[in-house]
C-alpha cells in the first residue's frame, strides 16, 4: 500500500483502495486512509506534488522568465535593462535600457518581445516574474493575450526565478564587470552585442554545450592540423569567438 502511494503521488486513498481490490486485497477505504495517515503520507494531490525545480524542469519548453538587470555608468548613473530568458532553449532577450522603468516602458518592452517571438509564443505557457512594482497589469495583459499564464515568484525568494538570476549573473561576470558604460546608447549596444554572442555562439551545459540558436553540433573534425582556428574579437576583444577558417 505504501509503495502504491509513493509511486503514484496523484492517487488518493480511494484510488489506492481500488487498485488493491483489483489485486485481490479487499480493504476498507477508511483503513487505507488510516494506514497512510499513520505513515505520514498526506492526502493526494498535495501529498508529493512536484517541487518547484521539478515543475520548471517538466515545463521548461513552455516557460519564459523576466527580470530586471541594473547597471551603473562611469558617471554613476543607474540604468535598468529588462531581461527575458526562454527556459527550454536558454535563448536570451534584452529588450531595452532606460533610466526610469515605468509601467508604460515595461509594457512596451513586453510588446516588443511578443513581436520578436512571433509564432514561438504558441509553444509558451507560462511567464515567470517577481513581484517588482515596475511590472504592471498592462505588462501581464500582453502575455495573457497570447494565452500565457502569469506566475509570480514568492516574496524574497530569488531562487524561484533562478535561471533568469543566473543569466544576469553571467552577464555581470562576463561583460559588465569588465567594461565602462558611458550612457544608455552604449549600454544598449553592449547588451545587444552580448545577447547575439550568447544566443549564437556561447555553449550551454543544459543544452549539451549547444548555443541557444543551434540545433546540432557541427561535424567532428579529425585532422586538426588542416583546420585553422579563426578568432573573432567581440566588443574590442572582451569576448573571443572561435571558428574553423573556411
Amino acid at each position: 500500500m505504501l509503495r502504491l502511494a509513493q509511486e503514484n503521488p496523484r492517487w488518493g486513498h480511494r484510488r489506492i483502495q481500488g487498485e488493491l481490490a483489483r489485486l485481490g486485497h479487499h480493504i476498507a477505504h477508511s483503513t487505507v486512509w488510516r494506514i497512510l495517515h499513520e505513515a505520514g503520507i498526506d492526502p493526494a494531490p498535495r501529498r508529493t506534488g512536484p517541487t518547484w525545480r521539478e515543475f520548471l524542469t517538466a515545463q521548461a519548453q513552455g516557460v519564459i522568465a523576466a527580470d530586471f538587470l541594473h547597471l551603473d555608468t562611469m558617471l554613476g548613473k543607474r540604468l535598468y535593462a529588462l531581461v527575458f530568458l526562454e527556459h527550454g532553449t536558454r535563448r536570451l532577450h534584452v529588450t531595452g535600457v532606460t533610466t526610469h522603468p515605468t509601467w508604460e516602458w515595461t509594457t512596451q518592452q513586453a510588446r516588443n518581445l511578443a513581436a520578436d517571438l512571433g509564432h514561438r509564443t504558441q509553444s509558451l505557457r507560462f511567464l515567470l516574474r517577481d513581484r517588482d512594482g515596475k511590472y504592471g497589469r498592462a505588462f501581464d495583459s500582453v502575455f495573457l493575450a497570447d494565452d500565457l499564464r502569469i506566475i509570480k515568484s514568492a516574496p524574497q525568494a530569488p531562487r524561484m526565478n533562478a535561471h533568469c538570476e543566473r543569466v544576469i549573473g553571467t552577464i555581470r561576470r562576463e561583460l559588465l564587470d569588465h567594461i565602462l558604460i558611458t550612457g544608455e546608447a552604449h549600454a544598449r549596444h553592449v547588451l545587444k552585442t552580448y545577447e547575439h554572442h550568447y544566443n549564437q555562439h556561447r555553449p550551454h551545459q543544459a543544452r549539451d554545450q549547444l548555443p541557444p540558436d543551434a540545433r546540432q553540433h557541427p561535424a567532428a573534425v579529425h585532422d586538426l592540423d588542416t583546420r585553422r582556428l579563426q578568432r573573432t574579437r567581440v566588443l574590442g576583444g572582451l569576448i573571443n569567438e572561435y571558428r574553423h577558417a573556411a
